[in-house]
């Protein structure tokens, strides 16, 4: 009597992983560049950045002048986070 093993089910073959590019397992742990930045940054309370920092953001957002009219009016964090996005640090 020859005993034969049942087939293995279709979601362990190689046919069924080719067919399938899109599976989680193939996909790696890559994300986009936004949602990568939205989780790893803390963003900071306007208080805690140095005069330093603040400067430089001044600079930044006088190169714009949409965004410095803003600076004057709304202030510097609000300005350039409307502008250049989340402060860097």
């Amino acid at each position: 009597v020859l005993f034969t093993s049942p087939p293995l089910p279709l979601y362990l073959t190689d046919a069924a992983t080719a067919s399938q590019p899109d599976s989680p397992a193939q996909e790696g742990l890559f994300v986009e560049r936004q949602q990568a930045s939205a989780v790893a940054r803390q963003r900071r309370a306007a208080g805690q950045l140095s005069l330093t920092q603040l400067e430089s953001l001044t600079e930044v957002c006088e190169a714009n002048l949409a965004c410095e009219d803003m600076m004057d009016t709304h202030g510097i964090i609000a300005a350039y986070t409307a502008y250049y996005g989340p402060v860097p640090y």
